[in-house]
């Protein structure tokens, strides 16, 4: 081929600092997306649901923690696993052993798909008694629901995989924007139709929360296809002859399933471990409430769902940073470490953290400062809702900060260390849980209090244990981390002066107001925290010339 790059050099036009900026970009915006449409829905899916509202939405995530776990053990740990060893292969010129990779791996996600989704099916049942719902029968169809999408997401993983693989994250990113359009239409029709048309809103409530756990399934089918098409026209490992691959390495077809089966447990652990957070709170909470409280079982679903369901759609606008940034960094260290280039794994390692922590920080503080109008915005006006929506932003932080560094550790072959920092985090939310949910008397926001410590804990040994692997600069990552913390406690300063501004000629509980409030309240949130790292050129030495030219086009000295 004379006219083309090798896939090894396909990015090679961009510095590693490009790459993590410009790949971060494309996954932040896919996932950005996708949460945002993802949160947008519930305003008229709530309005549809009338009196059930808070019940749905409790039931709703109810039924997809579970799936999410066991979509974690089908797929989690396989696309990074596998975007993962094709870098690697690619950086040295084995495509043949890239393609062998990918099909592999397709075989062994069709496998592991049938698996989950039958394993899914037949414990709905006693996951349904141990959850906070106030019907296990309604909880069994919800989940039941949500089998078919177990079965063909695996696949889907895989490809998101080897694209990723290429150091390529805008057909990712793009497959995922398209996956949740179609889900979101799926489930507003469906709600629609089955609660203002056919049944109405108090009987068909069941039936369509269990349609709009389907549309899981219907997403995944549009996603695919687009996937499909996609990877026949980008340059890939599949566009290079067996004469064009380097043909030093010969890896047997078992050895290669063994390799990607070897290499996804561990990012399964790592990415299971959010969710397993949620599954201690989902299997717990109820009893722990029943223990120790005088609530009902209507009341304690109803607090279920507004901290675990309501204020975790929110949250989940932020966290999407940190997965997406965690895709990012894993072919791009996972190259470097087949380079043995220790030293830059070193630099990019802060540098994805500082990164972090620059969109995190003003993030979750914004949120924290709009936490009223934002909610009343999406759900009715709640004192319970505000306040563990303001508690959720700042443990976004470290379940984002969680999500990169479990990756990070694992992309430059600490997977042993990281797996027991996790499980020394678990030990500690297993034990806090009963603490601060019952004895202490937090309840609703004691699932939050023991996922902070939890994770707290986690993210600390995971620093120390790439601190002792590649010796990078702590006092520098130090000093920067609490330069943007005083940055971002600025902005939050001068947000809640603007909010208490506006409160004053806007009625909060209204949807309307609420919603007229925030652009206002983001525009002075964005301003003033623009402003700030440009002025202090923070945002020079995180994102390179083009803030310089922002700054230089806005006379900023």
């Amino acid at each position: 081929m004379d006219n083309q790059s090798t896939p090894n050099t396909l990015k090679k036009e961009m510095t590693h600092d490009q790459q993590l900026v410009s790949g971060s970009a494309w996954m932040t915006a896919g996932s950005m997306v996708s949460r945002v449409l993802g949160i947008i829905y519930i305003i008229p899916w709530m309005a549809w649901m009338g009196s059930e509202a808070n019940a749905a939405n409790a039931l709703f995530q109810i039924g997809y923690t579970p799936y999410a776990f066991f979509l974690a053990l089908a797929t989690a740990g396989v696309p990074s696993a596998i975007s993962k060893q094709i870098s690697h292969y690619n950086a040295i010129g084995e495509y043949e052993v890239s393609k062998s990779i990918y099909k592999k791996g397709l075989k062994l996600m069709a496998f592991t798909g049938v698996v989950s989704a039958i394993a899914l099916y037949l414990l709905a049942p006693l996951l349904a008694k141990t959850s906070p719902s106030a019907s296990a029968d309604d909880a069994v169809i919800v989940m039941r629901a949500l089998v078919p999408a177990l079965l063909i997401i695996p696949s889907q993983s895989v490809t998101r995989g080897f694209i990723q693989g290429h150091n390529t994250m805008a057909a990712p990113a793009i497959s995922q924007m398209i996956e949740q359009f179609a889900r979101i239409i799926f489930m507003l029709a469906s709600a629609y139709i089955i609660t203002q048309v056919l049944l109405g809103e108090g009987e068909g409530m069941v039936t369509a929360v269990s349609y709009s756990t389907f549309a899981a399934f219907v997403g995944a089918i549009f996603s695919i296809a687009y996937l499909a098409w996609k990877i026949k026209r980008l340059d890939t490992a599949f566009d290079y002859s067996a004469e064009e691959s380097a043909g030093k390495v010969t890896v047997s077809s078992n050895a290669l399933l063994k390799g990607i089966i070897k290499t996804s447990i561990p990012f399964i652990v790592i990415a299971t471990g959010i969710t397993i957070f949620q599954m201690i709170d989902q299997i717990t909470y109820a009893p722990i409430m029943e223990w120790l409280s005088t609530m009902s079982k209507d009341a304690i679903e109803e607090t279920y769902g507004i901290t675990q369901a309501n204020a975790h759609k929110l949250i989940m606008i932020l966290t999407s940073f940190g997965t997406a940034l965690s895709i990012t960094t894993v072919p791009l260290i996972s190259t470097l470490m087949a380079k043995r280039d220790i030293k830059e794994v070193s630099r990019q390692f802060s540098k994805g953290v500082q990164l972090l922590f620059f969109v995190m920080f003003p993030a979750a503080v914004g949120m924290a400062a709009v936490a009223e109008p934002l909610y009343n915005v999406f759900f009715k006006p709640n004192e319970l809702g505000t306040a563990v929506t303001q508690v959720s932003a700042y443990m976004s932080i470290f379940i984002a900060l969680y999500a990169v560094l479990g990756n990070m550790l694992q992309a430059a072959g600490q997977t042993r260390p990281a797996i027991r920092a996790l499980i020394i985090g678990f030990i500690a939310k297993l034990i806090t849980q009963p603490l601060f949910v019952g004895f202490l008397g937090f309840g609703a926001y004691g699932m939050l209090y023991s996922t902070i410590i939890g994770f707290g804990i986690t993210c600390w040994l995971m620093m120390r244990i790439m601190h002792k692997a590649t010796n990078y600069s702590a006092s520098l990552l130090f000093r920067r981390s609490m330069l943007i913390f005083i940055l971002s406690l600025i902005m939050g300063a001068v947000t809640v002066i603007a909010r208490e501004g506006t409160e004053m000629f806007l009625n909060y509980d209204s949807k309307i107001q609420a919603g007229l409030s925030l652009p206002i309240l983001a525009f002075v949130g964005i301003i003033v925290y623009g402003y700030l790292v440009l002025k202090t050129r923070l945002a020079d030495r995180l994102l390179g010339a083009q803030a310089a030219r922002v700054r230089n086009k806005l006379r900023i000295k």
